[in-house]
């Protein structure tokens, strides 16, 4: 649970010509990246989202939060969302121009040979490791 900052100006238009964030469209973004959006609901505040419920893992929560928060308009996310086990969370990374994710994972982890590990932890909302754009906020698991 937390607050978890993102880049307003970057990310995926949700809606065409809408100059507020919709909810609806917000909760469509966790299905559209692959993820259950059953246990959840969103809300809106401003530029800031709010997402309450129940998942199973932390590796859900933080997923959730990112594939609505990668979204263009959204400045912020609050998880309200409860986890039924807990694990190390990870840390969140906002992409930098000229960033690939080899050079995010020496940054993280020393080697940049487990870049898979980035791309893993960002499935399915990624699916290309070379395809991150700055602005756009990551999962970076934890090395153990």
């Amino acid at each position: 649970m937390g607050l978890f900052d993102f880049v307003k100006e970057a990310g995926k238009m949700i809606g065409i010509g809408d100059d507020e964030l919709d909810a609806d469209k917000l909760k469509s973004a966790v299905k559209e990246a692959g993820l259950d959006d059953s246990g959840i609901e969103v809300n809106v505040d401003g530029d800031k989202a709010i997402v309450t419920g129940h998942v199973s893992s932390q590796e859900e929560m933080e997923k959730i939060v990112l594939a609505i928060g990668n979204n263009k308009g959204v400045a912020s996310v609050e998880s309200l969302i409860e986890v039924e086990s807990s694990e190390p969370e990870a840390a969140f990374y906002t992409v930098k121009s000229g960033d690939t994710l080899s050079q995010i994972a020496k940054t993280h982890y020393g080697n940049a040979g487990k870049y898979h590990a980035i791309f893993a932890a960002n499935k399915p909302m990624l699916d290309d490791p070379d395809k991150i754009y700055p602005g756009q906020v990551l999962r970076i698991p934890h090395a153990g």
